[in-house]
């Protein structure tokens, strides 16, 4: 069965200063975390990879990954432009922000036909995730999926971070409970003063999905406008979690939650880059990935 990774790309990373954040180099090879990224989709086995930008990214992005990657890996790159534009309605006058990853990954809804895994580009997610959602797309299990990562290895050392906490029941994800400005403590971890269970798994923007969720994915853009942006026309998002959440309080998507045990690494400050730096430079030290990072899928 083919299966497509659809990479959000297109933020615009105000916390990183005036760079764009997704195209960092990580490591002392040049490459960049989406790099990592599609090594290991492609590894786990993945046949597509659909980067969702902003159209006044294109050419460097392309100059930097996307050409690049289509030549080093020969997987199949395709692209899609959110367009703060692209929605059921009429643009808000002055609206500016963009409409959120739900919005993204209709983006590019004319290019998925086939079960697809959807990632944040500036994460990196380790390999058990991607080869957890592959099988688990691919052997036409029950429902939807998420990889849920293990709260603390998600943690920034330079600051608080949101993160999706899960609730389960049997393996089976109930809600996705946004817990905002997580910090790490000398014990573990808390968030206004109250004290969090660092092996509770969380979501990390990594969802496994087949191709019927973009027409749901539709409907509740739709029911969005008609709902929510009216009351909060400058602001309102729609986000993925979010309206994950909403199907499951109505019962009508099932989700269920991969565990993987690898650490999640990402640049939500700048002062993420040098542990981020350092971290690849262990891996590739270890062995993990070579320094010709595509070689070993040919």
């Amino acid at each position: 069965m083919k299966t497509s990774l659809v990479i959000m790309a297109a933020g615009i990373g105000s916390r990183f200063g005036t760079g764009i954040k997704q195209l960092a180099k990580v490591d002392d090879y040049g490459h960049i975390i989406m790099d990592y990224s599609v090594h290991d989709a492609v590894e786990a086995g993945f046949d597509k990879i659909i980067f969702i930008i902003r159209g006044d990214i294109e050419k460097e992005f392309k100059e930097i990954i996307g050409d690049r990657i289509e030549k080093e890996s020969g997987v199949e790159i395709a692209y899609a432009f959110q367009d703060i534009s692209d929605i059921p309605g009429t643009l808000p006058e002055g609206r500016t922000k963009p409409w959120g990853t739900g919005q993204a990954v209709l983006a590019a809804r004319d290019l998925i036909d086939t079960p697809f895994c959807v990632i944040n580009a500036d994460d990196y997610y380790g390999k058990e995730g991607f080869k957890k959602v592959h099988d688990y797309l691919v052997n036409g299990e029950k429902g939807y999926c998420m990889a849920g990562f293990v709260l603390k290895n998600t943690l920034s050392d330079n600051g608080g971070v949101t993160r999706g906490i899960c609730n389960m029941k049997d393996g089976w994800l109930t809600d996705v409970e946004e817990t905002p400005n997580i910090v790490k403590t000398a014990t573990g971890a808390e968030t206004e003063g109250r004290a969090l269970d660092v092996n509770s798994l969380c979501s990390m923007n990594m969802w496994g999905f087949t191709q019927d969720f973009i027409d749901t994915l539709k409907k509740g853009f739709v029911e969005f406008f008609e709902e929510k942006v009216p009351a909060n026309p400058m602001k309102a998002e729609y986000l993925i979690p979010i309206y994950v959440g909403e199907l499951l309080q109505k019962g009508e998507v099932a989700v269920r939650v991969l565990k993987t045990n690898d650490t999640w690494y990402g640049m939500t400050y700048k002062e993420d880059v040098a542990s981020v730096t350092a971290s690849f430079k262990e891996m590739l030290d270890a062995g993990k990935y070579s320094a010709n990072l595509f070689s070993d899928l040919k």
